[in-house]
């Protein structure tokens, strides 16, 4: 699954860190999210649109 989990940290200027830590998980688990090497669960998923503020269509996307 494709993600643009970077492109939304970088307009809300966070690292991986700090976005780690607002979901509450850690860095790697963004990482490998970011590098599509992890599909998150359903939750994480829509934990992640939720914080960014958009639908879950425009951060993922099914190949």
């Amino acid at each position: 699954m494709k993600n643009k989990i970077k492109v939304y940290r970088a307009m809300h200027d966070l690292t991986q860190e700090g976005l780690a830590t607002e979901l509450g998980v850690t860095r790697q688990t963004v990482l490998a999210i970011e590098k599509g090497k992890y599909d998150p669960s359903l939750e994480l998923a829509f934990r992640i649109a939720r914080y960014f503020g958009v639908n879950i269509e425009e951060i993922f996307t099914y190949e």
